[in-house]
């Protein structure tokens, strides 16, 4: 990529966001030069607001999800505001853009470079603070497990067996059911309930809540929702991790009623629904995989 687009001061420029969001925006934009540059523009000074919208249309057809697609809309918003405010270009291409609304018939899906930057934080293991090891166990937790936000705030300490790698949940109607989960997920547990989970108790917090919030109460459904505000880099919401857990499940090959145990659906149709978000990420893996869908255009 030439140097004219100034990825690199861009990045700089962003610096104060979390390290997460500045790699995805980052990455973003390095995306769309090297797009841009294969049709012919060479740096910022050429694109248009049709080029823009072209693009995202492009990362449509390329069956990239509607979250993705939203924080790339983004992301290229942030940076032309950035390269107008240096004189770069004499008007930003990027005012007015939007991204296309989501689907409202079928659940948010996250995609899985969007769930790493989420779950790997960029934050040193040393330097981990107690709040960012809860995180850890809370996001591990919520896509490892699929749980529901409440079930996830309702657990107890006893209701985690760590060695089976098995977490006890009380689900709709008071259905008890076994959620597995995997190695990550018990490790970052695991290292909360090591020291950083007792920090945050005080003499008023509920002594068998796994987790807590900063004052020492139970964690809440708002209190995960900020978790999800500070570290993902898409607009999304706690309950999209378990969509993206069913999603994930069936994109591997796993059974529907085995997804439906999992999910503590009391009806296979409820859990059918991820079938066919499951189908249009094939369309995403086809394009990405099969030689004749290979193309810019």
């Amino acid at each position: 990529m030439v140097v004219s687009w100034e990825v690199d001061a861009y990045r700089r420029s962003v610096g104060g966001l979390a390290p997460t969001t500045v790699r995805a925006y980052a990455t973003d934009i390095e995306r769309f030069a090297e797009w841009a540059e294969r049709g012919g523009t060479s740096g910022p000074g050429g694109v248009s607001r049709l080029l823009l919208r072209r693009y995202l249309a492009f990362l449509s057809t390329r069956g990239r999800s509607k979250a993705t697609i939203s924080r790339t809309a983004a992301s290229l918003r942030s940076y032309f505001q950035w390269i107008t405010r240096q004189g770069l270009v004499e008007t930003d291409p990027s005012v007015r853009l939007t991204a296309p609304a989501p689907d409202s018939r079928l659940p948010q899906v996250l995609g899985h470079e969007d769930i790493r930057l989420l779950l790997e934080d960029d934050v040193d293991h040393e330097d981990r603070s107690d709040i960012d090891r809860r995180d850890d166990a809370v996001l591990e937790l919520l896509y490892g497990g699929g749980l529901r936000v409440a079930e996830l705030c309702a657990l107890d300490v006893g209701d985690v067996d760590l060695r089976r790698r098995v977490v006890t949940v009380l689900g709709k109607g008071a259905k008890q059911r076994q959620v597995l989960i995997h190695e990550q997920a018990a490790e970052a547990i695991s290292l909360w309930l090591d020291g950083a989970r007792a920090v945050l108790i005080t003499e008023a917090s509920p002594p068998g809540a796994l987790f807590y919030n900063r004052r020492g109460k139970r964690l809440g459904t708002r209190d995960v929702r900020r978790i999800l505000d500070r570290r993902s880099v898409v607009p999304t919401h706690p309950h999209a991790l378990r969509h993206t857990f069913a999603t994930h499940l069936l994109d591997g090959g796993a059974d529907l009623r085995v997804v439906q145990e999992l999910l503590g659906h009391a009806s296979l149709q409820t859990t059918q629904v991820y079938t066919h978000v499951s189908k249009e990420r094939l369309v995403e893996v086809y394009g990405a995989t099969h030689p004749r869908a290979e193309g810019d255009d």
